[in-house]
C-alpha cells in the first residue's frame, strides 16, 4: 500500500513537473511576444495620437460584449492587463474619424474581474453616430490604463485654416466679404459678373487684388492706365470711372474702391469685345455671332497677368484692319506724327482727261498741289505741283467719302472739308467703323484651311479672298439697293457652289413686282423666260431655268442664311464699270465668278487643281453642286473707313445710312441699355394665296403646296433657326 502510494506520489510529481515546465515555457513565450508588441504599439500610438481619457458612462451590458474566439488563455495577471493595448495597436489610425471624448463608450476598471473573463472578452465598443468602422477605433478596454494628462481636455470644434490674407489687408478683406454678401447689386447688375466676383474673391479669402497694404498694386496701375486710355480704342473713358484710391484711407473706402474698379474693368472688357451697342440696335438686317466675355476669365486673366494693361487690351478686336484704324484715329486727333496739313483757298483745280487723238489731257499746275498730295496720302511724286489724274482721282474718292458730289474738282467746299476741325465727321466715321469691328468674329477664317475666309465690303463694292493673312484674290461686286433691298451684314459659311443654277425668285420680288406686273401684262413672265407654278393652296412660285440668260448667270455661291441672300454671276456685266454699284435686290453679283469659284475650290479641295477653264467647262443646262468638305466663312461687312494696302485712310459713302444711325445713338447714349438686344420680326417664307389674271401661263395647276422658298434655294429641310433672343417683342442683355 505504501509502495502504491509512493508510486502515486511519484507519478503526481512527474505530472506536476511536466505541467509546470509547459506553463513556464508558454508563459515566457507569450510574455515576450506581448511585451514587444505592446511596447511597439504604445510607442507608435503615443508618438502620433494622444489617447482620450475614459468618459463617465454606465458599465457595458451583455450586448456590448463580443467574444474573441481567437484569444489565447493567459495565466499571468500581468498578461491580462496588456490585452487592451494589443487591441489598440491593431486598430486603424484614429485620425480619420473625428470623435469627441464624450462619444467613446468605456467601462471603469474592474480590478476583481476573473482572469478567464479578461482573456475571453474584447474591450467595450465605442458607439459613434454614423461611422461603423469607428467602433473598433474608439473602443476602450474594461481595465484600460489612464490616458496621458495632455489628452484630458475635450476636443474642440475643427479649427479653420489660417487665413492667407496679410494682416494689413485683413480689415479690407472683412469689408469685401460683407459687401459681397449683402451689397453686391450696388456694383454688379449682371448675374454672371456677381457670381464671378463672389467666387474669385472667396477663393482668396476676400483679399483685395488692387491694393496691398493700402497701396495700389501693379495690376491696378495697369488696369487704371487702360481705362483712362479707352478713347484711343474708340471707346468713351467716362463709361469706365476710376475710383480715387488716394482718398480711400479706411477699410470701407478701400473695399468700395476695389469693387468699383472691378466693375469698370468688366464694363471695359465687355464693350471692348462686343461693342458699346448691340448690332440689333442699328438695323433688322444685321446678324453676327455673339461672343460675350466670361467675367471669371477677365478677373483671372487680368489679375494674374504680368502686364494687366495688355491683358485688358486683348479684349479689343485683334484684326489688322482694326489696329490700322486705331492708328489713324490717333493721327486725326492730332496725336500722330508730323504737322497738320492745311490747304489754302484758291481757284478751282480740274483735271480733264484726253479724248482720243483730238483732245489732249488738261493738267493744271498749282503750288497747293504738294500740300494736297500730302493731305490725301499720295507719296508718289510728293513735290509735284501738277493736278494730274492721280490727284484728281484721290480728290474724287475723298469727296465720295465726305458725301460731297464726286467730281474730282478741287473746289471751295472740298477745301473746306479737307480743312475741317479735328473732331469732325472723319473721326466719327472711324469711331463707328471701329465699333462695327467689335461685332465681327474674333477668328474670321477657318484654321484647318489656313485661316481662309471671304470678306465683302458693301460701301467699297469689293470682295476679297484671304488666306494666311494675305489677300489671295479680289473682285468688284454689285450690292443691294438702299432701303428694303439693302444687302444684310452677316457672317455665315459657304458650303457649296452651284453651276448652272435655277433662279428661284424671292417671295418679295414675286409678290412685290412680278404679280403686279402680270395684272398689266399676263405674258410678261413668259417673255422673260420665267416659269410660274400655282399650287393647290393658291400660292405662287416663279423660277427661271438654268441658261445663259438666267438672272444668276452661270454660278451661285451658297452660304445659307435667314435673309435668303447669296453671291452669284450676272448677265449684266456693264454695271461693274460704275463707281457706285448698289443695284441688286440684296444678293451680291460677282464680276468674275469663274475665277472666284476656282480660287475657293482650290482652297476647299486643294488636290483637285481647279482652273477657271475647268469651271466653265461645266456650263450647261443641268445644275451641278460642288460641295466643300470644310465650309469657308463669309463675312459681309460695312466699312466706310479703312486703311488700304498703301497705308492710306480711305473713306466711302454711307450708302445705307448706317454711320448716321450709329453716330446718333452714340452721341445720345442711353448707357448700358445700348447693349440690349432689340427684337425684330423674322423673315417670312410663306406664300399667300393669289388670284391670277386670265391669260397667264401656268406650269402646273392644282399641285401640292411644295417646298418653301428657303428649301428651294438651299435645299435645307427648314429655315435656319433665329438666334436666341431674337424673337419679336423680346429684349435682353448680353
Amino acid at each position: 500500500m505504501r509502495d502504491c502510494l509512493n508510486h502515486r506520489a511519484g507519478f503526481d510529481r512527474v505530472l506536476m513537473t511536466v505541467a509546470a515546465t509547459f506553463l513556464t515555457v508558454s508563459a515566457s513565450s507569450a510574455l515576450a511576444q506581448d511585451q514587444a508588441r505592446s511596447n511597439a504599439a504604445e510607442l507608435a500610438i503615443e508618438a502620433a495620437i494622444p489617447r482620450p481619457e475614459p468618459a463617465n458612462v454606465p458599465p457595458p451590458t451583455a450586448s456590448d460584449i463580443k467574444l474573441d474566439t481567437t484569444a489565447t488563455v493567459q495565466d499571468a495577471p500581468k498578461d491580462a492587463a496588456k490585452e487592451p493595448v494589443k487591441a489598440e495597436a491593431a486598430a486603424p489610425a484614429p485620425e480619420k474619424v473625428e470623435t469627441k471624448p464624450s462619444d467613446v463608450a468605456t467601462t471603469p476598471p474592474a480590478a476583481d474581474a476573473p482572469k478567464s473573463e479578461t482573456a475571453k472578452t474584447e474591450p467595450a465598443k465605442a458607439e459613434p453616430a454614423k461611422s461603423e468602422p469607428a467602433k473598433a477605433d474608439t473602443a476602450a478596454a474594461p481595465a484600460a490604463p489612464a490616458a496621458p494628462a495632455a489628452a484630458a481636455t475635450p476636443a474642440a470644434e475643427p479649427v479653420k485654416a489660417a487665413s492667407n490674407v496679410p494682416a494689413a489687408d485683413q480689415p479690407v478683406a472683412d469689408k469685401l466679404k460683407d459687401a459681397l454678401g449683402a451689397k453686391t447689386s450696388r456694383y454688379f447688375d449682371r448675374k454672371n459678373e456677381r457670381a464671378a466676383v463672389e467666387k474669385f474673391y472667396g477663393s482668396r479669402d476676400y483679399a483685395p487684388v488692387w491694393t496691398q497694404g493700402g497701396s495700389l498694386t501693379a495690376a491696378a496701375k495697369g488696369v487704371i492706365a487702360r481705362l483712362k486710355d479707352a478713347a484711343s480704342d474708340g471707346l468713351n473713358a467716362t463709361d469706365y470711372p476710376v475710383p480715387d484710391f488716394a482718398a480711400a484711407t479706411t477699410p470701407d473706402a478701400l473695399s468700395d474702391a476695389e469693387l468699383k474698379l472691378t466693375a469698370s474693368m468688366f464694363d471695359y472688357a465687355r464693350q471692348a469685345q462686343s461693342g458699346r451697342m448691340h448690332w440689333s440696335q442699328v438695323s433688322a438686317d444685321i446678324l453676327y455671332p455673339e461672343h460675350p466675355v466670361d467675367p471669371s476669365d477677365v478677373l483671372t486673366k487680368v489679375a494674374t497677368a504680368a502686364d494687366a494693361s495688355a491683358a485688358l487690351d486683348s479684349y479689343n478686336p485683334p484684326q489688322k484692319l482694326y489696329k490700322e484704324l486705331k492708328a489713324k484715329l490717333a493721327q486725326l486727333r492730332g496725336q500722330g506724327e508730323g504737322p497738320v496739313v492745311e490747304i489754302t483757298d484758291g481757284p478751282a483745280l480740274k483735271y480733264i482727261p484726253a479724248k482720243g487723238k483730238k483732245q489732249a489731257e488738261v493738267v493744271v499746275e498749282d503750288p497747293r498741289v504738294p500740300q494736297l498730295r500730302a493731305k490725301l496720302g499720295i507719296t508718289e511724286n510728293a513735290n509735284d505741283d501738277r493736278y494730274d489724274a492721280t490727284v484728281a482721282e484721290a480728290v474724287r474718292k475723298f469727296q465720295d467719302g465726305a458725301e460731297i458730289k464726286a467730281t474730282g474738282v478741287l473746289d471751295a467746299p472740298t477745301v473746306k472739308a479737307l480743312n475741317s476741325p479735328k473732331r469732325d465727321k472723319q473721326i466719327d466715321t472711324v469711331l463707328v467703323n471701329m465699333e462695327r469691328w467689335r461685332w465681327l468674329p474674333r477668328d474670321l477664317g477657318v484654321p484647318s484651311l489656313g485661316d481662309a475666309y471671304v470678306i465683302l465690303n458693301i460701301p467699297d463694292y469689293t470682295l476679297k479672298v484671304m488666306q494666311r493673312g494675305q489677300q489671295v484674290w479680289t473682285t468688284r461686286v454689285v450690292t443691294g439697293k438702299p432701303g428694303q433691298h439693302a444687302t444684310p451684314l452677316l457672317t455665315e459659311t459657304m458650303k457649296y457652289i452651284t453651276v448652272n443654277p435655277t433662279w428661284n425668285v424671292p417671295p418679295s420680288i414675286v409678290y412685290g413686282e412680278y404679280l403686279p406686273a402680270l395684272q398689266q401684262d399676263p405674258t410678261v413672265l413668259q417673255r422673260m423666260g420665267l416659269k410660274l407654278e400655282q399650287n393647290r393652296d393658291g400660292s405662287v412660285h416663279i423660277s427661271q431655268p438654268p441658261g445663259e440668260a438666267n438672272a444668276l448667270g452661270r454660278i451661285r455661291f451658297n452660304f445659307p442664311n435667314k435673309f435668303l441672300v447669296y453671291q452669284h454671276d450676272t448677265p449684266d456685266k456693264n454695271l461693274f464699270a460704275k463707281d457706285e454699284r448698289a443695284f441688286s435686290h440684296g444678293c451680291m453679283r460677282v464680276q468674275y465668278p469663274d475665277q472666284y469659284a476656282s480660287v475657293l475650290l482650290n482652297i476647299a479641295l486643294p488636290g483637285e487643281k481647279y482652273t477657271p477653264e475647268r469651271v466653265r467647262s461645266m456650263y450647261g443646262s443641268g445644275e451641278v453642286d460642288l460641295k466643300f468638305p470644310t465650309p469657308i466663312p463669309v463675312n459681309i461687312t460695312y466699312q466706310t473707313a479703312f486703311v488700304d494696302d498703301g497705308g492710306k485712310l480711305q473713306f466711302r459713302k454711307d450708302v445705307y445710312g448706317r454711320d448716321a444711325v450709329m453716330n446718333n445713338i452714340l452721341k445720345n447714349s442711353r448707357g448700358k441699355d445700348l447693349e440690349n438686344v432689340v427684337a425684330h420680326s423674322q423673315p417670312s417664307y410663306s406664300r399667300p394665296s393669289t388670284t391670277l389674271p386670265a391669260g397667264v401661263a401656268v406650269a402646273n395647276n392644282g399641285g401640292s403646296s411644295g417646298p418653301n422658298f428657303f428649301e428651294r434655294l438651299f435645299g435645307a429641310p427648314s429655315p435656319p433657326p433665329a438666334p436666341v433672343g431674337r424673337k419679336p417683342q423680346r429684349v435682353f442683355t448680353r
